[in-house]
């Protein structure tokens, strides 16, 4: 059985989802702690002027895990997230089938970063046909003895309690993940190696690396294909 973990992301990246497409089971990492400033609650798109952060605004204290980290919903962010929808992406192809689904998703009440995120995930999945088992490390008893584990540990312990023999990992986890620790429990580490695919945008030069949002509305239904094209 094939498993794939990760942090709940605000729309994630392409390679997060063939990360889900290559997995038997996906686990939303979300009892970790949350980092300020990198994925959890925002990430990219592109405009007229280069790229911009979408970001959810968040009230967090240091040490706070991620699915108990609060929106900040003094701040107006969901019309400011649609509306800057509406300025960059109202000429992308597909623009009137997502965005219908977008604004259903943010009529929507959201008092935690996770629900937003998960909500936002598995809308993609659905919409993309991606039928894949997930769980949550928060509702697996991994760590019984509330001992200090390293990250590696939690890993293994998660997949050795769900039966999984493969475990896919981002290719940046090479430089520090024990891989040993996974070869003493009978776990295949998996590095993915994945190839950004070009696809058809907006403002010129093609620009890698965005949220998932940018080629929903540029290729719809067709972003599985894509997406599924360069896995490896």
């Amino acid at each position: 059985m094939i498993c794939a973990i990760h942090q709940p992301q605000t729309f994630p990246y392409i390679g997060y989802f063939a990360k889900i497409i290559q997995s038997d089971i996906f686990v939303f990492f979300d009892d970790v702690q949350f980092k300020k400033n990198e994925w959890q609650n925002r990430n990219r798109i592109k405009t007229d002027k280069g790229w911009m952060w979408l970001t959810v605004p968040v009230i967090h204290k240091f040490g706070q895990k991620i699915n108990e980290v609060q929106i900040n919903n003094k701040d107006n962010w969901k019309k400011k997230h649609i509306n800057t929808f509406y300025t960059y992406y109202r000429k992308a192809p597909y623009f009137n089938e997502i965005i219908k689904n977008l604004e259903e998703i943010y009529s929507r009440d959201y008092d935690k970063l996770l629900d937003f995120n998960i909500t936002t995930i598995k809308w993609i999945l659905d919409y993309l046909k991606i039928n894949k088992k997930i769980i949550f490390s928060s509702k697996l008893n991994y760590n019984p003895d509330g001992k200090q584990m390293s990250a590696d540990e939690k890993i293994i312990s998660i997949l050795k309690i769900i039966g999984a023999n493969t475990y896919i990992s981002g290719i940046g986890a090479k430089d520090y993940l024990n891989t040993k620790l996974f070869d003493k429990e009978n776990i295949k580490v998996v590095f993915q190696d994945f190839k950004h695919p070009v696809y058809h945008q907006l403002y010129g030069e093609f620009t890698p690396n965005l949220s998932i949002i940018d080629l929903l509305f540029n290729e719809g239904k067709k972003s599985v294909d894509i997406i599924s094209r360069k896995m490896k």
